[in-house]
């Protein structure tokens, strides 16, 4: 299984990296993509490294919130943050999502991790919300 990840560069919660930690462990997750940036993503590549998974970067063309993680397999060329977002989903089996915020907000700019949301329920991917207390919603 292809894993793609999009959450708040705030970093998860406690309950959400423990989620991911089971996911990982009940499922046989193949490759993890994500986009490269401070905070969740960072957190994600980690757990991607701790259960052996190799991760596929899809890093910003802005670097100023880029975290640079080490140890990819590889790492595609950087694109506006929407757009490489689209890709992830495109590309994986299932996308988690890690928000910061308890319930969906109505739109608005600056929400990366809710206009990914947003964009794999239109295009009707598979994807799972990791609430900050660690609950799955499935879609």
């Amino acid at each position: 299984m292809i894993v793609g990840f999009t959450g708040t560069r705030k970093g998860m919660t406690d309950s959400q990296k423990l989620a991911l930690r089971i996911f990982f462990s009940d499922h046989d997750v193949e490759e993890g993509h994500h986009g490269d940036c401070i905070g969740s993503d960072e957190e994600f590549h980690e757990i991607c490294q701790e259960y052996g998974v190799g991760v596929v970067l899809h890093p910003p063309d802005d670097d100023r919130l880029r975290a640079f993680c080490e140890g990819a397999l590889r790492v595609e060329p950087p694109r506006p943050f929407l757009v490489r977002n689209r890709i992830i989903t495109d590309v994986c089996g299932i996308l988690l999502a890690a928000p910061k915020e308890t319930d969906e907000p109505m739109p608005a700019r600056g929400q990366g991790t809710w206009s990914t949301v947003r964009y794999a329920r239109r295009s009707g991917a598979t994807f799972r919300i990791v609430w900050p207390e660690g609950a799955l919603w499935a879609r």
